[in-house]
């Protein structure tokens, strides 16, 4: 398995992707509520696993300009036929990675993740990037759920056999402490954690970090 082969995944699911439903349809609008609170109109912000565009089409019109960006051009196709549909003047959607970006002169006030840092194989690399892709004091906003802390059969034994038979993307198994710890340590400070789940017990941290 390889980054090509996690992208390939996303290509095949997609579509199915684009007609799934949230599963949560408060905790979502509590996650967007917040983050419009965190940013700013003059704000320049980069969305990575933006997915089909779903966020970005509802928080890119608060800000000066929002590239939201995923590993999968097929979904990043399905985004750009959304837009084509509701143009953001602001928006614009790329395939690419952070750790393509970094390698680009453009940094951001505010970096997005949601429900993506438990998808990338080097979570600390990934971290590194990000923080070097923020100006001074910027935010890197993330959602992530945290499978080192849900039910142990998910992380060490479903995910793996499942990607054994290609059925799932590499997945990495990170408990909450320790990812506010990684988080910490690729040069952030922790501003926010808090939990956004209208029910159950929530293992996807909402955590606001400025760049140190």
């Amino acid at each position: 398995m390889s980054i090509a082969s996690d992208a390939r995944f996303w290509d095949r699911s997609s579509r199915r992707y684009a007609k799934s439903r949230i599963a949560d349809p408060n905790g979502y609008e509590r996650t967007l509520e917040r983050t419009r609170a965190h940013l700013q109109p003059s704000d320049n912000v980069l969305e990575l696993g933006c997915g089909t565009g779903t966020t970005a089409l509802r928080l890119a019109d608060g800000v000066r300009s929002y590239l939201a960006t995923d590993i999968s051009g097929g979904m990043i196709a399905i985004a750009k036929q959304k837009l084509a549909v509701e143009p953001i003047p602001a928006l614009s959607f790329r395939t690419a990675t952070a750790e393509e970006l970094v390698h680009e002169e453009s940094r951001f006030d505010a970096v997005l993740g949601f429900n993506y840092l438990h998808l990338v194989r080097d979570v600390p690399g990934t971290l590194r990037s990000i923080h070097a892709l923020l100006k001074p004091g910027g935010l890197f906003i993330s959602k992530t759920p945290c499978l080192g802390d849900m039910n142990l059969l998910i992380p060490l034994i479903l995910l793996p056999v499942m990607r054994a038979i290609k059925m799932a993307p590499h997945v990495s198994s990170v408990g909450v402490s320790a990812l506010e710890r990684l988080i910490i340590d690729a040069g952030f400070d922790v501003l926010v954690r808090e939990s956004h789940a209208s029910k159950g017990k929530d293992q996807r941290p909402y955590i606001v970090a400025r760049k140190r």
